[in-house]
């Protein structure tokens, strides 16, 4: 188990990537965290979790309300006395072309994706650093790395957070904690259901491999990064994109 007892809180871990990821963690060992605005999810999902002989606790956190992630975070250090693993998952998209967006749906976008990421990070570094360890794993995209249409506020937040890694490598390295993205490219997710078949169709063939990820396979990422098998990765941005952007 290549997570064996890490403690790993896991924010918008209620359904997709994050969900995956919780699933994953929790077969390789970890004590997981599960973090999302979704009550009804989070219940399921560590419902699961914990049937399935998993170490499991949930909290409703809004990353955008640092008052929900300082009581998650307290509550963690009390039942398990230190944080090993931060995934910063949760994330939104409010898309528009740019002279049509408005400014709540730029707004709120960087809020949740960028602004929330920064709530996150802050309000457990202070432990990693006390620990001399830790592991900070932001969910940019293929997005954040080409941009794309429709997508100002999406790309900008994708962007932002993969110079959040390069910066806190750089910072918190010598204190022995590691950063780094993850960059995802299409997923099949809740989020892609009501798509029409021929949009899907069109995206798989975009991808060299001709078909689109499944969240276990992003999770797969994550668990490789947050394990002492990466301990030498360090301001990465990885893209998992099956070849999209050759």
């Amino acid at each position: 188990m290549r997570l064996k007892d890490k403690v790993a809180i896991i924010t918008g871990s209620a359904s997709g990537i994050g969900e995956a990821t919780a699933i994953k963690f929790a077969a390789e060992g970890a004590k997981v965290v599960v973090c999302d605005v979704n009550q009804a999810g989070v219940d399921k999902v560590v419902a699961a979790l914990v049937a399935g002989g998993a170490d499991a606790v949930g909290f409703v956190v809004d990353v955008t309300k640092t008052d929900t992630i300082a009581a998650m975070v307290a509550a963690v250090k009390e039942k398990y006395n230190r944080i090993d693993v931060l995934v910063n998952n949760a994330g939104i998209v409010m898309d528009a072309q740019l002279f049509k967006m408005s400014e709540d749906q730029f707004d709120r976008v960087i809020d949740v994706n960028l602004k929330g990421v920064y709530n996150c990070t802050k309000a457990v570094v202070d432990t990693m650093i006390a620990q001399n360890s830790g592991v900070i794993l932001n969910a940019s995209s293929v997005v954040g790395v080409y941009g794309n249409f429709g997508q100002s506020n999406y790309a900008a937040s994708k962007f932002g957070v993969i110079g959040f890694v390069k910066t806190w490598a750089k910072e918190l390295g010598k204190k022995g904690i590691r950063a780094n993205a993850v960059c995802p490219g299409f997923v099949a997710t809740p989020i892609l259901n009501d798509m029409p078949e021929k949009v899907i169709q069109a995206m798989e063939e975009k991808v060299p491999m001709r078909r689109l990820a499944q969240p276990s396979e992003i999770a797969s990422v994550y668990a490789f990064l947050a394990s002492d098998e990466a301990s030498y990765i360090n301001g990465a941005a990885i893209e998992v994109t099956g070849g999209l952007t050759l």
